[in-house]
């Protein structure tokens, strides 16, 4: 339903009031005000004339999001992102990030100790299930990353019967198959193709030249995402907040590259982007978690755990969605493990 009084600048300062009222970043309440003050300007028909033509932009104070509002408030219609804050602003985000946590069936990325994870297979998978998971995905690393002991092929197939037999017992509760698979230079991904399509969730991230120049970068995530095989994005900038100190790695700042293109990417071929609960990473920023939520992404929430006390961190991951306005349909592991197998079993 429309509603031809819609009147934009009362839509963008309303949205600048739920950012503030949030805590959002000055920067992000300043975007929409001063959006608000150049609409403010213009009369009704140069605005109208504006928005039909996709100009809106060149006004000094508009960028993509502002101007999308600003059209959908001309048609009529409530913002969308107005829309998402309006959903929540009566929710404390504590409150809205349990309820989201509530609703997670599983975990979609995971390590054992057959890479870099401290633990077996089946004490994961057991703790996953103590804290109300109904499965886990075990994504230990892939052949090139050897300081993460990445499985051979050989490894993977063998893991694979692993998997297998455990099922048997600790079903119904259930271990999916899986690998974080690297993301080459070349876009293309760490395993064969023959062994991807025998998995059930396959999560692509960069861990290498994470410092190449964006467009390098865009093209090497877009390969990824092009490729049948991939269901997730995994940490997609890289970036460490804080240092791990068992480790010994300091911080490191985000690998650059075109989020629009990357977003649109995966909203296109149905790849969910990660939300990584690792509190060393927090990966994507908000600011790039509320593009991929524009963009109209399929979201996981996931730890990266590398240990069972980590499994746990997701509340950190659903603090953050509910933040952003991230819809729990959305996220692909609030789904039980049929909706999920028939997901990313999909031709694509």
């Amino acid at each position: 339903m429309t509603d031809a009084t819609r009147d934009p600048v009362a839509d963008l300062r309303r949205i600048a009031f739920l950012l503030e009222r949030a805590h959002e970043a000055t920067y992000r309440v300043r975007a929409f005000r001063s959006a608000a003050a150049a609409v403010e300007k213009l009369d009704a028909d140069e605005l109208g004339e504006r928005a039909t033509a996709g100009t809106l932009k060149k006004l000094p104070g508009i960028g993509d999001v502002t101007a999308r509002c600003v059209a959908e408030s001309l048609a009529g219609e409530e913002p969308v992102y107005l829309r998402r804050l309006e959903a929540t602003a009566g929710t404390s985000v504590d409150e809205a990030g349990a309820e989201l946590r509530a609703l997670l069936r599983g975990d979609c990325h995971t390590h054992s100790d057959w890479s870099d994870g401290g633990s077996p297979i089946r004490e994961m998978a057991e703790a996953a299930r103590s804290i109300g998971h109904q499965y886990v995905v075990l994504t230990d690393h892939s052949p090139r990353l050897t300081v993460a002991n990445g499985l051979s092929a050989e490894r993977l197939r063998k893991q694979l019967d692993v998997v297998a037999e455990l099922n048997e017992e600790l079903a119904p509760f259930r271990i999916l198959t899986g690998i974080e698979v690297d993301i080459l230079d070349d876009g293309s991904l760490d395993q064969s193709d023959e062994l991807l399509a025998r998995l059930d969730v396959v999560v692509a991230s960069v861990h290498s030249k994470l410092r190449d120049p964006a467009g390098t970068m865009t093209k090497r995530m877009l390969g990824a995402i092009e490729n049948p095989h991939t269901d997730v994005l995994g940490h997609c900038t890289g970036r460490l907040v804080t240092g791990r100190e068992s480790t010994g790695q300091g911080k490191r700042p985000e690998s650059q590259f075109d989020a629009d293109a990357v977003f649109a990417a995966c909203a296109e071929r149905g790849v969910a982007v990660e939300i990584n609960s690792r509190p060393e990473r927090l990966d994507p920023p908000k600011r790039l978690l509320r593009l991929a939520v524009e963009a109209g992404c399929h979201f996981a929430i996931d730890t990266d755990a590398h240990a069972p006390g980590q499994l746990d961190w997701q509340p950190y991951g659903c603090a953050r969605a509910a933040q952003c306005g991230v819809d729990p349909a959305q996220v692909i592991n609030t789904w039980d493990v049929d909706a999920l197998l028939a997901w990313t079993g999909r031709a694509r």
